[in-house]
C-alpha cells in the first residue's frame, strides 16, 4: 500500500487523464464547458481515486476508491460515446480511447479482486 504511481493502472489513467485534458482544449470542446468539464473531471477522478484508494489503511477502503475509480471509467466511457456522436470526435479517436478505458476498467477489476482476497 502507498506506492500508487507503481500501479500501471494508476499510470495509465493518470495518462488518460492527461489525453482527454488535450483533446478537450480543441475543436468543439472549447465552447462546449459542460461536457468539456465532464470529462476532465471523470478522467481525473480515476487516478485520484487510485491514489487515495492505494494510500489508505485497509484494503476494505481501498477498495471502495477502486470502485469509484471504475465508476468513473464509466461515466467517461458514456461521455466518449456522446462526444463521438454528436462529432466532437472521430470513431477512430472513440475506438482508441475506448480501448485504453477497457483495459484499465479490467485492471481495476483485478486489483478489486486482489485486494479482496
Amino acid at each position: 500500500m502507498g506506492n500508487y504511481k507503481d500501479l500501471k493502472v494508476w499510470q495509465q489513467s493518470k495518462d488518460l487523464a492527461v489525453d482527454i485534458y488535450r483533446l478537450t482544449d480543441q475543436g468543439l470542446f472549447i465552447k462546449d464547458f459542460g461536457l468539456r468539464d465532464q470529462m476532465r473531471r471523470s478522467s481525473v477522478s480515476v487516478s485520484s481515486n487510485i491514489a487515495e484508494g492505494d494510500d489508505l489503511d485497509t484494503d476494505k477502503q481501498s477498495i471502495r476508491h477502486f470502485y469509484i475509480a471504475r465508476g468513473s471509467i464509466a461515466e467517461l466511457r458514456t461521455q466518449l460515446v456522446i462526444s463521438m456522436e454528436i462529432e466532437y470526435i472521430s470513431s477512430e479517436k472513440y475506438k482508441e480511447l475506448e480501448k485504453i478505458c477497457d483495459n484499465i476498467s479490467a485492471m481495476l477489476t483485478g486489483l478489486i479482486r486482489h485486494r479482496s482476497k
